[in-house]
């Protein structure tokens, strides 16, 4: 199995996801919010690049959707939730549609479909990703949504270690890129300290939400693999 990394939503190449397997990352905090959700009850989540595709989708059906996400880190003015994974619980989204759209989640997974498969991770699903990963074994790219078009360090660390998990279940190939990753993310086993220093992270605790930060770093808390087929996600 060969590993690489795309280092944001804006670098995606359809030549280079044909034939593969991509997991897609946005750890703070839209695949964290997907993965939440799904786990709590929503039937399933339609990830948008725009808002306006949003307010299409539920027009004139609206009791049966939810709107979610964010723009810079605020929720949207109209929407019923943000990206804050912690709005997510069993009684808020029981058996709804989720209708999402982010700054660099949303778009990283629509800029992907050229893929064979497109699964969605964070670290709080991460043990699950790597032991699908495995199992199939198949070339993978992940691609990380990074921060407006640019390099993030908190979803470069999470796909190193995923990578650390897959390493202790099938033999791989890793790219330079993916080799960097698990390094750092090997050096670097106590994430917070580390991640401390993105870009979006910095963002994110400067509105206040550093129960987000916590939960979004979490390892391991839920054993759910979502897929996106379709133009939708589902566990």
């Amino acid at each position: 199995m060969k590993i690489d990394i795309i280092i944001s939503a804006s670098d995606v190449k359809e030549e280079k996801l044909k034939g593969k397997v991509v997991v897609v990352i946005d750890v703070l905090r839209a695949t964290s919010v997907m993965v939440t959700a799904l786990n709590n009850g929503v039937k399933e989540v339609i990830p948008v690049k725009e808002i306006e595709e949003a307010l299409e989708i539920v027009k004139g059906e609206r009791e049966k959707y939810l709107l979610g996400g964010e723009r810079n880190a605020l929720k949207i003015e109209g929407f019923d939730y943000s990206n804050s994974p912690l709005d997510y619980t069993k009684d808020n989204v029981k058996d709804k549609t989720l209708v999402m759209t982010t700054s660099n989640g949303t778009k990283a997974i629509k800029n992907s479909e050229s893929a064979d498969h497109i699964y969605i991770a964070s670290m709080i699903n991460a043990k699950a990703v790597a032991k699908k990963l495995a199992s199939i074994n198949k070339d993978v790219v992940f691609v990380n949504a990074g921060t407006q078009g640019e390099f993030s360090i908190d979803d470069f660390i999470t796909s190193g270690y995923i990578i650390e998990l897959i390493k202790g279940l099938a033999s791989v190939e890793l790219t330079d890129i993916s080799i960097t990753s698990n390094y750092i993310y090997k050096n670097n086993e106590d994430i917070f300290t580390f991640v401390k220093y993105a870009t979006h992270y910095n963002r994110i605790k400067e509105l206040g939400l550093e129960d987000d930060l916590k939960y979004c770093l979490t390892k391991d808390i839920i054993d759910l693999v979502p897929e996106y087929k379709d133009n939708k996600i589902k566990a």
